[in-house]
């Protein structure tokens, strides 16, 4: 089942931070949602996740109008994995872990088999099994990231929800965190600020300027010259990365672009 939103408002403080957001999130590919800072990416991943009540218009679990659903149901389906996660408390890895299966256990339900290889199986795919006895604080910014994924995979969802997840990180751990969300057998739709990392791991993309969707698609196909010059204020041109061959984006501020970029490109090739 897909997960799309339809005409979706959201405001605050009387002001309209969504407006009238319709996307369509194809199941087990990534979308990407790209746009500069006050553009309500991360506005939208809340209304997405229920975590706000739009203004106006809905969200849509297959058929279903996500308003109808019960909460616990909601949080089974959809995982949220916020920009940074902290705590006081000296607890494990395992531990923050283990927080994902509470939408499946009751108030008074023992610990089973079957959260126990939900954790198992979500400390695996992250990498993190050597380290589940290690305390959080110990942990790296990236290693911190994955474990707040490893909780996620736990709590078993069909959608994973990501707000930034490599704001904050080095370039390599940037690159590993999308590297394992891209191969992740589920929906996700993940909030970026690089537009090189969006179009290098987004299946699709959705440009946001303002709370509107200024374009979506194919990220090469939507992330133009054009749009990003209007949309982020830059120059841009699009060319072969030196090192596998893939296309990347080259950016430069407006006021710097005394010939086009990519006239530049073409005379330095």
């Amino acid at each position: 089942m897909s997960i799309a939103t339809h005409n979706l408002r959201w405001e605050a403080g009387g002001r309209l931070i969504v407006d009238g957001v319709t996307l369509n999130a194809v199941p087990g590919r990534m979308l990407g949602l790209v746009g500069p800072n006050g553009s309500g990416k991360s506005s939208l991943l809340r209304l997405i996740g229920g975590l706000r009540r739009a203004s106006a218009g809905l969200v849509t679990l297959g058929d279903c109008d996500m308003r109808t659903l019960p909460r616990p149901a909601i949080a089974r389906r959809i995982a949220f994995v916020a920009q940074q996660a902290a705590t006081e408390e000296d607890v494990t890895v395992e531990d923050v872990v283990r927080l994902g299966r509470t939408p499946h256990r009751g108030p008074l339900a023992g610990w089973t088999g079957r959260d126990q290889q939900a954790v198992d199986q979500a400390l695996m795919q992250t990498g993190l099994a050597a380290k589940r006895r290690q305390s959080w604080h110990t942990l790296s910014g990236g290693e911190k990231q994955r474990a707040q994924i490893a909780r996620a995979l736990a709590q078993a969802p069909t959608e994973l929800l990501l707000d930034e997840p490599t704001n904050h990180l080095d370039v390599q751990h940037q690159l590993e965190i999308l590297e394992l969300v891209s191969h992740l057998p589920l929906t996700s739709i993940v909030a970026l600020h690089d537009l090189n990392l969006a179009a290098l791991y987004c299946d699709e993309v959705v440009v946001l300027m303002a709370g509107r969707v200024m374009a979506a698609g194919a990220p090469l196909k939507v992330l133009t010259p054009s749009l990003i010059r209007t949309v982020f204020g830059v120059a841009a041109a699009i060319g072969r990365s030196p090192i596998d061959g893939r296309p990347h984006l080259y950016l430069a501020p407006v006021a710097a672009a005394v010939q086009p970029v990519s006239e530049h490109l073409r005379q330095s090739a």
